[in-house]
């Protein structure tokens, strides 16, 4: 008996009964719900970093970078810079190489202070200008050049045409069987309250862009066992995998 192949098979049976489960998925929602009521995902930290990312997505981010290897993440959108350090420590644990690349249109004073002074800023590169501005994007493929693995996550601006932009100019990065993650697709599944004074909402979300892009990117496909897996993403139908 092969105990490990047992496990692992066992394993992807579960991940498939759980991305079946219609009540779980209607139970994780209204969660998802009431717990952004209490603005749930802004409590989490990663060395001392505000991260603001569900935890399950976070376990997720873990589990892509290892099984890709990345020698160069790009992330659009830095906020107070946790998912930059978790990035990096994950860097740091696979080989103590590879880079994490951040854009944001406005890198805060201090927290780019912060930042700076954090043990694995040594991995970290930072570029502020708006992320669909083609010479930002100009400065991101040459710091691209190179690269034998590259994973891409956007999570700046979310509306529907700031996304699609983004995804036209970041989603060529990703080498093959590495995924481009889309943040907060959620956006289209919660109620629009959730969204009240912001610029984005149903029909115009980070998902309404990804089901646009997919529609002329078959070189992208959806990795439906990642939030199978997870139940519980801010995410979903945002893990895209380049298959070809």
């Amino acid at each position: 008996m092969d105990d490990i192949k047992d496990f692992q098979n066992q394993v992807q049976q579960n991940i498939k009964a759980l991305g079946e489960n219609e009540e779980l998925k209607k139970l994780s929602r209204e969660w998802h719900i009431a717990s952004g009521d209490g603005n749930y995902v802004y409590n989490f930290s990663w060395m001392g970093m505000p991260i603001i990312q569900l935890p399950q997505d976070i376990m997720a981010m873990q589990e892509i970078i290892f099984q890709v290897q990345p020698d160069l993440i790009v992330e659009t959108g830095i906020a107070r810079g946790g998912s930059l350090i978790f990035y990096a420590s994950m860097l740091e644990l696979l080989n103590g190489g590879g880079e994490v690349l951040g854009i944001d249109i406005d890198i805060r004073a201090h927290n780019y202070e912060r930042i700076i002074k954090h043990p694995m800023y040594k991995h970290i590169t930072m570029i502020e200008g708006s992320s669909i501005e083609e010479a930002t994007a100009d400065k991101v493929r040459a710091f691209a050049e190179n690269k034998k693995r590259i994973l891409v996550c956007l999570d700046s601006h979310h509306t529907h045409q700031h996304v699609l932009q983004e995804l036209e100019l970041y989603a060529p990065l990703v080498t093959k069987d590495s995924y481009c993650i889309v943040f907060d697709t959620c956006v289209e599944d919660l109620p629009e309250y959730l969204s009240d004074n912001r610029p984005w909402g149903h029909g115009n979300s980070p998902k309404s862009a990804v089901f646009e892009f997919l529609e002329s990117h078959t070189e992208f496909e959806i990795d439906k066992s990642v939030e199978d897996k997870i139940v519980l993403t801010s995410s979903p139908s945002g893990y895209l995998k380049k298959v070809r």
